[in-house]
């Protein structure tokens, strides 16, 4: 356990060792629940009430979903949200992890090449790992640079971003970039975390265009409340994903519950459209108060740049002590250099919650 414990401690050191701890209380502005479905009461009795009717969707589902573990709730979950989002086809996975895992470990083949932005998300850094594809980064949502690689590929070629970046808070040029993955016979693949619920089915949906992204990942522990993944294609990749996919094949599906919680939560942020409103409304009374950041204006995702990690610290510690919840980041999460204060705003906060955390981030950005 040498090595182990050498590293542990070279990370300790760093002021950048990670422990688990308890929850806290406070006022929340650090977690992806963007429109409060996750404590929404009137949500919370809708599936209790199923749970009352129906006490074995809590039970286990017995085995992968290819054995004993499939259900009607999986598979009418399926087709709606497939449905829902315009494409022909949908795979439930229980988390957004093991759907990025799935999809670029099985898809990129040996001989295939995979181009993602600089910032995905470290679950298709690992599936990539796994497929043995060849991996290159362009530039953070930089359509020119981008360019630049697609040119000189000859074999098949995945191009991978996000719509809303977790880190940054900042949109990817979908529609720019799907028109290079169209001239170069690319296949665009899109992560659509963090933009599910909080503009509609995502952006992909808002945009129009299922056509040209050859898939699309929804995950559901953001602003949907609940937990899980889809990936969303055409009918053959799915099968592909079925009969291929480790990670698909190999899972014990989750219980029945957790797929309705999913269909439920669709149903019910198509009733409850005014907390996207609510959400902008915020976004917009956070930046009116001239927060320094490199955030998009509409993002519910706002980074504040802080390197200085004694000032970060100070900053974070400031802002629990005052009874307010948020992130700091630091390296390797991020690059070094470009540590920063994440802030996550809500439908749920309240003008005076984001006034008072707005005058401390001022006092120590100010600094």
């Amino acid at each position: 356990m040498d090595h182990l414990q050498k590293a542990l401690k070279k990370r300790q050191e760093e002021g950048n060792l990670w422990v688990l701890s308890p929850p806290n209380s406070g006022i929340d502005f650090y977690s992806n629940d963007y429109l409060g479905l996750a404590k929404n009461k009137e949500l919370q009795k809708i599936l209790l009430q199923q749970v009352i009717d129906k006490p074995e969707l809590l039970s286990g589902s017995t085995g992968s979903r290819l054995i004993s573990g499939n259900s009607s709730d999986a598979i009418d979950a399926e087709r709606y949200i497939a449905r829902q989002h315009g494409y022909p086809s949908a795979l439930l996975f229980s988390s957004g992890y093991n759907a990025n895992l799935a999809l670029f470990s099985t898809i990129p083949g040996r001989h295939d090449t995979v181009i993602m932005d600089e910032k995905i998300h470290r679950s298709i850094h690992d599936a990539c790992r796994i497929s043995n594809a060849r991996k290159i980064k362009f530039r953070h949502n930089n359509p020119d640079d981008l360019e630049q690689k697609l040119k000189k590929q000859t074999s098949n070629c995945y191009v991978v971003i996000e719509s809303l970046y977790s880190m940054d808070g900042d949109f990817a040029p979908i529609r720019e970039i799907a028109e290079l993955t169209d001239r170069y016979n690319a296949f665009l693949m899109v992560d659509e975390a963090h933009a599910f619920g909080v503009f509609g089915r995502g952006l992909v949906s808002e945009y129009q265009l299922q056509n040209r992204v050859t898939a699309a990942v929804i995950t559901y522990g953001k602003a949907l409340g609940a937990h899980g993944a889809t990936i969303l294609s055409n009918e053959i990749l799915i099968s592909y994903l079925i009969n291929f996919a480790s990670p698909f094949i190999y899972t014990t599906s989750a219980q029945s519950m957790q797929w309705r919680a999913i269909h439920s939560g669709y149903e019910f942020l198509h009733s409850h459209m005014h907390l996207s409103k609510q959400l902008q409304e915020n976004i917009q009374l956070f930046r009116k108060h001239n927060i320094r950041n490199f955030s998009s204006e509409k993002s519910p995702i706002q980074a504040i740049l802080l390197p200085d990690h004694f000032l970060l610290k100070s900053l974070q510690k400031t802002l629990s002590e005052n009874g307010f919840q948020t992130y700091a980041v630091y390296s390797p999460t991020v690059k070094a250099g470009t540590e920063r204060l994440r802030v996550c705003l809500h439908s749920f906060n309240t003008e005076d919650e984001i006034k008072e955390l707005t005058q401390i981030i001022n006092h120590f950005t100010s600094l």
